[in-house]
C-alpha cells in the first residue's frame, strides 16, 4: 500500500501545472520516462494480485520515493535559479533514479510474464480478494459467542421477516466488523416464531472467498437436510448452471428464509440473487454485510444498521461472559467492570475477547481488574487474529485509492475528532487524492467521496453533522486505530512516535506523528520526512539545558528553531497542534514544498516572505489576536485553497498597481475575514470561492451595513 501511495504522489508531482516550462530537452525526456514508469506501477498495483509482486512493493516504494525527492529538489533549484544553465536543466543527477526505476520495472515485468495467469480476473467463479488474515473457523466461533444486547435489533428483524408483505423481500443488516451482524442473523434464524413461520431454511456464508459453485452446494446441503430421499452425491457431477436450477426448483414451492451471511460486493449479490424465486408467498432473504452501499444496492428497503452497544449493554455482556447468567458478580468489581466495558467502545467483539482472560486467567480482584483496564490496548494487540484480524478483512477489501486515507486516521490520537474539511486538505496535501482523467470534480469533491465510501464501509464514523447532513467531524474506533498503527508501521506508511527510540533506530519512514512527549524526538526525524504531525509540545530547547514551556518564547531567527525546521527540505505537511510560537518562525518560509501549514502563533504579523511558499495549499494559523492583517504578497500564492486565521482577518487589495490586479484562483474557503475586506475587488479575485466566513466585531454591529455582498463574480457555489 505504501508503494501505491508513493506512486500516486510521484504522478502528482510530475503532473504539476507548468512543470513542462521548467524541464527541457534531456531533463524533459527523463521526466516523461519517470511518468510512464510510475503509471505502469500504478496499473500493476491496482490490477495485479501476484504475491511475488508484493515482495517487490518495498523496492517500488523506495525507488519511487527517491525519484520524487530528486524531481522536487530540481524544481526548487530551478525556482531559486541554482541549477539553470543556458536555459537547460542539468540532468545528470536525474539519470540514476531513472535507471533504478527502469530496473525495478523490468523485474516486475519479468514476474508478470512468467505468472500471467495470476492476474486477478473478477469472474463469477473466481476467488475475490482472499485475505491471509482470514480465519473463518475462529471468526464463526467469536460471532456465535456474542449474544447479548440484541433484543431490540431482533424485534425489528422479526417484524421485517414475518411482515404482511407477500412479495420476496430482501432484509439487510449492515455494520462494522465485530459488531454482531452474524449473531443477530443467527438469533433470527433460530427464533421460534420465525422457525414456525417459514417452511424451509437455508444458510450460506460468502465472506471474502466467494465461489459461486460452493455457495450453491452449501444451499443444497441445507435444503437436503430438510427433505427426504435426496442423493447429495449427484451434486458433485453437476455444473454451476445445473446446481442453480436445482436450488431454484427447491425453493419455488415452500415459503423460505435464506440467510446470505457476510457479503462484500455488488457483483457477488448480482451473481446469487437470481437463484431466489419470487412466488409471492412471503419468502425472505436476510443479508449481512459490512458494506452499507451493498445493503442499499440489494434492496429498496432501508437496511438495518447495527449500532455500537451502550454502556449498560456492554457491561451486561461482559458480566455474563465472565460470571455466567446464573452467577452474581462481586460488588467491588462493578465500577471497574463498567470502566473496562466502556473502554471497549461498544464493540461486542472486543468485549468477548477481553472476557476471555477475565473469566479464566485474571484473578477476580479489584487490583487485577484495574490493571486490565490500564493495559486494555496491549491485551487487544496480543490477540491479533481474534480482534485485528477480523477487522483487517475490511481493510484488505478496500481499493488501493482508499487505503492511505483510512490508514491516515492513525495520524490522530485516540478519540480525536477530525474536522472533515481540514482532513480533505490534508489528504490532498499528502498526495492521496488524484482526480480521474477527464473528471470535472475538484480534489475536495473527490476527497469527500472517499470519506463517504469509508463511512459506508463502516471503517470511519461520522461524529458530527452539519444542518444539511454533511459530515462535520469524523473519527475512528480505537480498535480500528490500533489496526491502522500496526499496518502503517509494517508497510512503512507512517511512524507514530509513542515510545523513545535511539538514533541507531531512526526509522525509514516519510510520515511521522508525534503523539507522546519524548525528549529530543525532533533530532531523530530523518531529513526526507514529508509529513510531521505533532500532538504534544515540541521539546525544543531555547537555552542550554532549559526546556520550553507550552508557548515557545522565540525570536524570528532563533537558531534552535531554524536548525529544527531547515533540514526538512521535502516537507509537505507541518501540523503542530498544542505548541505555540510567540512570533512567526521565518525558517518555515524556506520549506519550498510545504503544502499544508497549521500551528498556533501569538504574533499579529504574518511576514511578506510567506509568498515564498509557492506550493502552499492550506494555511491555518490559530491563536492570533483579535485582528490581523495579511501581507499583500499572499496574493502570489496561486495554489492556496484554504485559509483560516484565528482573529478577524484583513485581506488587502489584490491590486498590484493601477492597471494590474492579481488573484488566488484556487482559493475555496476563506475563514474569518473581516467585513471591510469583502470588496468587489477581493471577491472577483477569488472566483472559485465556495465558503466565506466573515467575522464582525461587536463594536460595529450597530452600524453594520444591511447591503448584501456582491457575489456575482464567483464561478462556483
Amino acid at each position: 500500500m505504501a508503494a501505491y501511495t508513493a506512486v500516486i504522489s510521484l504522478l502528482q508531482t510530475v503532473d504539476q501545472p507548468n512543470i513542462a516550462e521548467l524541464f527541457h530537452d534531456h531533463s524533459a525526456e527523463m521526466l516523461d520516462s519517470l511518468r510512464a514508469t510510475a503509471e505502469y506501477f500504478q496499473d500493476v498495483l491496482e490490477n495485479t494480485s501476484d504475491e511475488k509482486i508484493k515482495s517487490l512493493e518495498e523496492d517500488i516504494r523506495v525507488v519511487v520515493s527517491e525519484a520524487e525527492d530528486v524531481v522536487e529538489m530540481k524544481i526548487s533549484e530551478i525556482i531559486k535559479e541554482e541549477s539553470w544553465t543556458f536555459g537547460i536543466l542539468q540532468h545528470q543527477d536525474m539519470l540514476p533514479v531513472v535507471e533504478k526505476m527502469d530496473t525495478t520495472k523490468k523485474q516486475v515485468m519479468e514476474i508478470l510474464s512468467h505468472d500471467a495467469d495470476q492476474i486477478l480476473e473478477l469472474t463469477a467463479d473466481s476467488l475475490i480478494d482472499a485475505s491471509s488474515m482470514s480465519d473463518p473457523m475462529l471468526s464463526d466461533h467469536l460471532k456465535d459467542d456474542i449474544v447479548q444486547g440484541l433484543d431490540g435489533d431482533l424485534e425489528k428483524i422479526d417484524k421485517r421477516l414475518r411482515g404482511p408483505t407477500s412479495y420476496l423481500d430482501i432484509v439487510t443488516i449492515s455494520g462494522m466488523g465485530g459488531i454482531g451482524k452474524t449473531t443477530l442473523a443467527k438469533k433470527a434464524y433460530d427464533h421460534l416464531p420465525i422457525r414456525c413461520h417459514f417452511d424451509i431454511f437455508v444458510w450460506v456464508t460468502i465472506s471474502q472467498e466467494f465461489r459461486y459453485r460452493n455457495v450453491l452446494l452449501e444451499a443444497l446441503h441445507c435444503i437436503s437436510k430438510q427433505r427426504v430421499n435426496v442423493n447429495t452425491k449427484d451434486y458433485v457431477k453437476m455444473n454451476a448452471s445445473e446446481l442453480a436450477d436445482l436450488v431454484q426448483k427447491s425453493l419455488k414451492g415452500p415459503r423460505y428464509l435464506v440467510v446470505v451471511d457476510d457479503i462484500w460486493s455488488r457483483d457477488v449479490w448480482d451473481s446469487i440473487s437470481q437463484i431466489f424465486p419470487n412466488r409471492n408467498n412471503g419468502s425472505r432473504v436476510l443479508l449481512t454485510t459490512r458494506e452499507t452501499d451493498v445493503a442499499i444496492y440489494a434492496t429498496t428497503s432501508s437496511p438495518h444498521k447495527m449500532d455500537l452497544l451502550n454502556l449498560d449493554n456492554s457491561w451486561k455482556l461482559l458480566r455474563v461472559k465472565v460470571f455466567g447468567l446464573e452467577h452474581d458478580h462481586p460488588a467491588e468489581l462493578e465500577e471497574i467492570g463498567k470502566t473496562i466495558a466502556g473502554k471497549c467502545q461498544g464493540l461486542p467483539l472486543i468485549i468477548s475477547v477481553i472476557a476471555g482472560p477475565l473469566s479464566k486467567t485474571v484473578p477476580k480482584t479489584l487490583e487485577s481488574w484495574k490493571y486490565v483496564a490500564k493495559t486494555l490496548s496491549e491485551i487487544i494487540a496480543s490477540h491479533p487474529n481474534k480482534c485485528l484480524g477480523v477487522l483487517g478483512l475490511s481493510y484488505h477489501q478496500l481499493p488501493n485509492r482508499l487505503k492511505p486515507c483510512f490508514l491516515s486516521m492513525g495520524d490522530f490520537p485516540e478519540d480525536f475528532q477530525v474536522d472533515t474539511r481540514r482532513l480533505f486538505q490534508l489528504w490532498i496535501a499528502e498526495g492521496f487524492i488524484r482526480a480521474s482523467a477527464g473528471s470535472r470534480e475538484s480534489l475536495e469533491e473527490v476527497a469527500e467521496h472517499y470519506l463517504e465510501d469509508l463511512i459506508n464501509r463502516n471503517l470511519i464514523m461520522a461524529r458530527k453533522k452539519r444542518f444539511n447532513g454533511e459530515v462535520k467531524a469524523c473519527g475512528i474506533h480505537d480498535l480500528l486505530r490500533e489496526f491502522c498503527l500496526i499496518e502503517a508501521e509494517m508497510t512503512k506508511f507512517m511512524h507514530v512516535v509513542r515510545t523513545p527510540f535511539s538514533p541507531a533506530q531512526k526509522p525509514n519512514f516519510r510520515r511521522f506523528s508525534i503523539q507522546k512527549r519524548i525528549e529530543d524526538a525532533y533530532k531523530l526525524l530523518p531529513p526526507v520526512a514529508r509529513s510531521i504531525y505533532c500532538f504534544t509540545y515540541l521539546d525544543l530547547p531555547y537555552e542550554p539545558r532549559i526546556k520550553i514551556l507550552p508557548r515557545l518564547p522565540i525570536y524570528r531567527h532563533d537558531p534552535i528553531i531554524h536548525g529544527f525546521f531547515s533540514c526538512f527540505n521535502h516537507l509537505r505537511v507541518l501540523a503542530i497542534f498544542p505548541s505555540s510560537f510567540s512570533t512567526f518562525p521565518l525558517v518555515i518560509m524556506k520549506l519550498f514544498h510545504l503544502r499544508y501549514l497549521q500551528f498556533r502563533c501569538f504574533d499579529n504579523n504574518i511576514p511578506e516572505s510567506i509568498s515564498e511558499l509557492l506550493n502552499l495549499q492550506t494555511l491555518i494559523c490559530e491563536g492570533f489576536p483579535l485582528e490581523i492583517t495579511l501581507p499583500r504578497k499572499i496574493w502570489m500564492l496561486k495554489n492556496l485553497r484554504y485559509i483560516r486565521i484565528g482573529g478577524a482577518t484583513y485581506l488587502p487589495s489584490p491590486r498590484i498597481d493601477k492597471n494590474l490586479v492579481t488573484g488566488m484562483p484556487s482559493l475555496e474557503e476563506l475563514y474569518g475575514i473581516c467585513y471591510s475586506s469583502c470588496t468587489n475587488e477581493v471577491i472577483s479575485s477569488t472566483p472559485n470561492l465556495k465558503r466565506l466566513i466573515i467575522r464582525v466585531h461587536w463594536s460595529i454591529l450597530k452600524n453594520f451595513p444591511d447591503r448584501p455582498l456582491d457575489m456575482s463574480s464567483l464561478t462556483k457555489t
